[in-house]
């Protein structure tokens, strides 16, 4: 519950960093994974929602790894909300057995077939969203924006997170 929680304050903060870029700096190609923060932060809920259809078997899972699913960061941000909302409550509703048990996907960049427990597949998902969430923050400094805090221990010092340190 801790990463899905943590997951959702660092998404919020870079987010948070971005509001005043403009449609132009939102898309410019940076360096970073997926070219620009607009690629890489679609590349975040892209791979979220393609797990979370995994997961549950429920919402839209894109096809490729790139798609764009909004362009504005505004709209970008709504359906970012939403998905650590359903990754929140869906995670809470988990219990042991469920952590422990396995569940079985079909890959998208090479189509195969893989059965694994569900807690190392979750670890990964958070483990992903740091990484790039690593990237978003080159692509904001690279824009000229402040240095932005996702230390998880910073989340833990916070109102939320301390129920988690």
């Amino acid at each position: 519950m801790m990463f899905a929680a943590y997951n959702q304050w660092a998404n919020a903060r870079v987010y948070d960093a971005a509001l005043d870029l403009t449609d132009e700096e939102f898309s410019r190609p940076v360096g970073v994974a997926f070219d620009s923060l607009m690629g890489t932060l679609n590349h975040l809920l892209v791979a979220d929602r393609i797990w979370m259809k995994r997961f549950t078997g429920e919402g839209d899972a894109p096809s490729t790894l790139d798609t764009v699913i909004h362009r504005a960061l505004g709209a970008l941000r709504v359906a970012r909300e939403a998905e650590d909302q359903r990754i929140l409550e869906w995670v809470d509703g988990l219990s042991d057995t469920q952590l422990g048990g396995r569940f079985t996907y079909m890959t998208v960049t090479d189509m195969r077939t893989v059965s694994q427990r569900l807690a190392p597949a979750l670890s990964h998902v958070f483990n992903h969203q740091t990484h790039h969430r690593g990237q978003a923050h080159a692509a904001l400094t690279m824009l000229g924006r402040p240095s932005v805090v996702l230390d998880l221990v910073y989340f833990q010092r916070t109102e939320e997170g301390r129920a988690f340190a």
